[in-house]
């Protein structure tokens, strides 16, 4: 009608909606719409629409979410998709198909099933065009365009249960996560095994790496391979700024394009289908060009649109096939977003601290990851900041790759994978923190990255080494800890034990920045250091022990107390929030890979910086690429602790034992403990124990000083249990 419905007849509050639907109102028939399970946008108002006030007083503007939400719509949308996408869903669905489009829908299956509804709203029931009262058809097209009418009835037999995966003893039996059988890399961060040798190996830095069914192929930098096929390339960088189009296994140009030279030098460039190439450069401009569809017309390439916004030069591009968008990053320390169907402007994202080195899309979600210098920026699709994180370790690096996991969009586990020039890949996850209501003071110079090492998250519960916890030359992946435990990545003698500090003050947490738009931009300003690093691990369960509903553990961290604590394969919590302080998404930082590329590492012969990524279609692999030309293969480990691992000490540069140090020789040979990485002598590595934090569920070879650290752990653990 050209107006908003009355504001108590709106939905306002979820909470106030399921109790009218379920309990106080028997004439309220809602159901969820689809966008409930992939559209956080539907439940804000950010138009800022005048939707009027209730009679109470309450005035209508975001809609209301139940406390497990965390305040956050994104949250909201996840668990409901989550529990969509669950296994007793599946096994049930076919009776909420019996309702809508079954045979429950009408005669007497429907009385039965207590699924009747007023005669207008069914179809076939009301001929409109032979209604000869002109204020009744009014009525009957005002009641069903309100009300709405029950679908077609497609299904007159009872519609038989979804095929689930298989069944044991009558119940469903999915494969849990973090399980042996689970294969999936970003379940396992602290198991994964790299390739002993190079899967792949370049004469330049790689530039990109694809995973195909057939394998893996790869290619240099100022290269980009083609789809669909992958068996052209569209290669730039050369003196006469011309580019060409070569076949990828003989690299023999099959066509030279002279004209981009007008353009200016090119830096970047990608192609998103077989017809469109689009370049970006010195020239500031995004040029989409268009190949032609005969074979005479394949060897010239035709400007369709140029596309101006930056400032500075282009930098990176990305696209997305699934969202139709391309967005550009550039040093003018910008990205724009442009629609791929209108070749058009969407949007600009501002806020960088240096120029953008890096892009990528998830193309299930669609949200954004924008890397530059030391900070990675999460934006949705629309160009909404979700979140930040400052990856600066205290020493030189910059962020020159990055990548998505794109599996189950409700799994919580998911990762944002960065490749950085020190030649450390970084895993981080979006993780829910709690930290101080009180708003941060801006900082001084926005400019300059704000990277004190001794700056450290105190949102929730988090904790941090005071000195490094490893002798081990190489940097361990890392794992949330137990608060009560003394063991990190690699226990050694003397290492400090992790113990929860309380929260103090986080004023520094979130910093505002007005971006140069009529909004100030909320970002969090974390400062994370990893053991080595300085990361900072969070830990949900600590203080929790107390909660009135049972909590899952997390991944990695000791058993706790029974039975308010159950183990729970998905590390999802919905702790209450303490007082005075509020929810906030942040990246957090999970594991690291080391081994190969990493420069601090003494027993990497040849280091190289990290200069692309990629995650199989299965995402059983990460690939990874360096500036030496040579690609890498990381995979879950069949058997944790008898493989070699990414903090393992390689055997040709440690020539003694690292305990008693005796010379390896024929007759003396290297054993490595799998909980520190270091090479030991039969003698000094003649202990045997569980590892938890790196899920080795039976006894491996470990050196003395970590069998002691790991039996205390362990009776730590056993203590808190009692």
């Amino acid at each position: 009608g050209g107006h908003f419905d009355l504001a108590d007849r709106m939905f306002h509050s979820v909470r106030e909606a399921w109790l009218s639907a379920s309990k106080h109102n028997m004439a309220d028939v809602k159901e969820l719409i689809p966008e409930f399970f992939y559209l956080p946008e539907f439940l804000l108002n950010s138009n800022n629409f005048d939707l009027g006030a209730k009679q109470n007083g309450t005035k209508l503007g975001d809609v209301i979410l139940p406390p497990w939400a965390k305040g956050d719509p994104r949250e909201f949308i996840r668990v409901h998709r989550e529990a969509l996408e669950c296994d007793y869903v599946s096994a049930h669905l076919h009776e909420w198909i019996d309702l809508i489009f079954g045979y429950k829908q009408q005669g007497p299956p429907a009385v039965e099933a207590v699924n009747v509804f007023h005669h207008l709203f069914y179809e076939g029931q009301v001929d409109i065009y032979n209604i000869n009262d002109p204020l009744k058809e009014t009525a009957t097209i005002g009641f069903i365009n309100n009300f709405g009418q029950i679908p077609k009835q497609l299904f007159k037999k009872p519609h038989p249960p979804k095929r689930v995966r298989s069944k044991v003893n009558g119940d469903l039996a999915a494969v849990p996560p973090n399980s042996n059988n689970d294969k999936i890399f970003f379940h396992h961060l602290d198991n994964l095994r790299p390739s002993l040798a190079p899967v792949k190996e370049l004469k330049e830095p790689v530039g990109q790496i694809v995973c195909t069914d057939k394998g893996i192929l790869a290619v240099e930098q100022n290269k980009v391979l083609v789809p669909p096929t992958w068996s052209k390339t569209f290669a730039w960088g050369y003196a006469d700024l011309s580019c060409r189009l070569a076949n990828y296994e003989s690299d023999k140009a099959l066509v030279v394009y002279e004209c981009l030279s007008e353009w200016g030098q090119i830096l970047c460039a990608i192609c998103p289908n077989p017809k469109l190439v689009i370049t970006g450069g010195t020239s500031t401009a995004i040029c989409v060009w268009e190949t032609g569809s005969s074979k005479e017309k394949a060897k010239s390439l035709t400007l369709k649109q140029a596309l101006l916004g930056h400032t500075d030069a282009v930098t990176c591009l990305t696209a997305s096939s699934s969202y139709r968008i391309v967005v550009s990053g550039s040093r003018d320390r910008t990205c724009i977003i442009w629609d791929l169907n209108k070749l058009s402007f969407v949007t600009q994202l501002r806020g960088h601290r240096a120029p953008v080195s890096a892009l990528c899309i998830n193309e299930l979600t669609g949200d954004i990851v924008s890397c530059a210098g030391t900070y990675i920026h999460m934006w949705s699709i629309n160009g909404s900041p979700i979140s930040s994180a400052n990856t600066f370790t205290g020493r030189s690096q910059q962020i020159l790759c990055c990548c998505v996991s794109e599996m189950n969009e409700w799994d919580t586990q998911n990762v944002v994978v960065t490749g950085h020039s020190d030649g450390v890949v970084r895993f981080w996850r979006m993780e829910f923190l709690q930290v101080p209501e009180t708003p941060a003071p801006k900082p001084t110079e926005p400019d300059v990255p704000d990277c004190c090492a001794d700056e450290k998250i105190e949102g929730g519960e988090s904790h941090n080494g005071d000195d490094d916890s490893s002798e081990s030359e190489g940097e361990e992946p890392a794992a949330p800890r137990n608060p009560s435990t003394g063991g990190g990545s690699g226990s050694q003698p003397g290492s400090a034990v992790h113990r929860p500090r309380g929260p103090s003050s986080r004023a520094g947490a979130s910093w505002s920045m007005d971006s140069g738009s009529d909004d100030s931009r909320r970002w969090s300003d974390t400062l994370s250091i990893d053991e080595k690093d300085g990361f900072v691990f969070v830990n949900y369960s600590e203080g929790q022990t107390k909660a009135p509903h049972p909590q899952p553990a997390h991944p990695g961290q000791g058993s706790l107390p029974q039975p308010l604590h159950p183990p729970a394969a998905e590390p999802r919590t919905y702790n209450q929030l303490k007082a005075g302080y509020r929810w906030e998404r942040q990246l957090v930082f999970r594991s690291k890979l080391t081994m190969h590329t990493a420069f601090d590492r003494k027993d990497n012969a040849h280091p190289a910086e990290i200069t692309s990524l990629s995650i199989s279609k299965d995402h059983s692999k990460i690939l990874v690429g360096d500036g030496r030309g040579r690609v890498f293969s990381w995979s879950v480990s069949d058997q944790p602790g008898r493989s070699a691992a990414d903090h393992w000490v390689k055997d040709e540069v440690v020539d003694s034992c690292s305990g008693c140090t005796v010379r390896f020789s024929l007759t003396e040979r290297r054993h490595h403990c799998r909980n520190c990485g270091q090479l030991f002598c039969q003698r000094c590595s003649r202990f045997q124990s569980e590892i938890k934090r790196l899920k080795i569920s039976s006894p491996v070879r470990v050196c003395q000083n970590c069998y002691y650290n790991l039996q205390h752990e362990r009776s730590v653990d056993d203590g808190c249990k009692n």
